[in-house]
């Protein structure tokens, strides 16, 4: 090193070279094209990257106040176009883009947050037709979350009063376009929800760009039209629009106009259905009428309204010969049973002991009544009573003898 030759320090170069780079005016308004590389959000808000091509790389930091305003979420491996100026920053040394913008390379950024909105919302099931509610046949009240000065709301009150005037129709009135309107359409659901203020709600608004329509692609609206316990119709531009609002609600509708035609019937057409039931139920009574009054005919010429004593003869008629049954019966058993009678009587008269005594034998009592039936039920001197057919005879025994 030659004497008086000048040493710098580190953070000398490093700011000389941030002066350097800093005072390029190419480099400080810069767009770069590239893929997406190591993107990470830290809890501060501020989102570090690297955007790389086939041979290079280069590092990036997008500060919080900028990554807020973006649209879509940046995803390692998408290509962007990033708008900033290049500079140097002095504690590392290290070269790196200060990004200002960000947007996709080849997409709108709108089109792009849309899809990646939608995605997210159908993943966890938002869009499934099973959560969706049905919508009331005839709803009593109806609020309209839109702009009050808007045409879109002058159109649906003209229809809802047309065809369904019976229904209560209120309109909460919100910013649709614009930073605040997001904020402003959640609000109104909630509070219509925490109100109970109708039966249904009608939100959105008349037809724009996609820029104009924006705020009802915001996640937010989504779910708050997804939480709400009153049913949701989604009326957001004209018949090719479709906003993530659209798939959220419990109906879409193609235009304002048609969300205040499908919200109520027609009331000409309910008149209408009313008459033709009325006819129905005017001819089905008439031919109910008729059947009664023929059965009513048949029945007043039956013969028990006629001669109302004819039953009471025929119960006789019949009481006389159920009575002439039961005679000839009770005669017939009691013959039987005297039959019976007779046979019994003749086999006892002929197992009588008196028939026995009517053959020549005897019966031989002791005087206590005791059957003799051994000689050696007898005792010599002993008094017995002898019966035959005739009488009885007194005996005395005198001798028991062996045969």
């Amino acid at each position: 090193m030659n004497a008086g030759q000048k040493v710098y320090t580190v953070s000398q170069i490093n700011q000389y070279v941030k002066g350097l780079l800093d005072g390029d005016e190419r480099l400080s308004a810069l767009f770069l094209r590239g893929e997406v590389s190591n993107f990470k959000k830290y809890p501060s808000g501020h989102c570090y990257f690297s955007l790389k091509d086939a041979e290079s790389a280069i590092r990036c930091v997008l500060f919080r106040r900028e990554a807020g305003q973006l649209r879509f979420q940046p995803r390692n491996g998408m290509n962007v176009i990033a708008f900033g100026r290049l500079t140097v920053f002095p504690r590392d040394g290290q070269y790196q883009l200060y990004c200002s913008q960000l947007s996709p390379d080849g997409v709108g950024d709108l089109y792009l947050a849309f899809e990646q909105c939608k995605e997210k919302l159908y993943r966890e099931g938002l869009f499934d037709p099973a959560r969706k509610k049905p919508i009331p046949r005839f709803p009593q009240t109806i609020a309209l979350i839109t702009s009050p000065a808007g045409a879109a709301v002058r159109d649906m009150l003209r229809i809802l009063k047309a065809r369904w005037p019976l229904a209560e129709v209120g309109v909460i009135p919100v910013r649709v376009q614009g930073a605040e309107a997001p904020g402003e359409i959640r609000a109104a659901l909630e509070w219509a929800n925490r109100h109970a203020v109708a039966d249904l709600i009608i939100t959105g608004r008349g037809g724009g760009s996609m820029e104009d329509l924006w705020a009802f692609n915001d996640e937010g609206v989504a779910r708050a039209i997804c939480a709400s316990g009153i049913p949701v119709i989604s009326a957001v531009g004209h018949e090719p629009d479709v906003t993530i609002a659209d798939f959220a609600a419990d109906l879409r509708a193609a235009t304002p106009s048609n969300a205040a035609e499908l919200a109520v019937p027609d009331q000409n057409e309910v008149y209408a259905a009313l008459l033709g039931l009325r006819e129905r139920l005017a001819r089905a009574m008439a031919r109910r009428l008729e059947r009664e009054r023929q059965r009513l005919e048949g029945l007043s010429s039956r013969r028990a309204l006629t001669d109302p004593m004819a039953p009471i003869q025929d119960r006789r008629v019949l009481l006389d010969y159920q009575r002439e049954r039961l005679s000839r019966g009770l005669e017939r058993r009691l013959e039987r049973e005297r039959g019976r009678l007779a046979g019994l009587a003749a086999a006892l008269d002929a197992m009588s002991p008196l028939k026995v005594l009517g053959r020549g034998y005897a019966i031989a009592r002791k005087e206590d009544g005791t059957l003799v039936r051994s000689r050696t039920q007898a005792a010599p001197g002993e008094a017995l009573e002898v019966r035959v057919s005739d009488g009885a005879l007194r005996c005395r025994v005198e001798e028991t003898v062996e045969r």
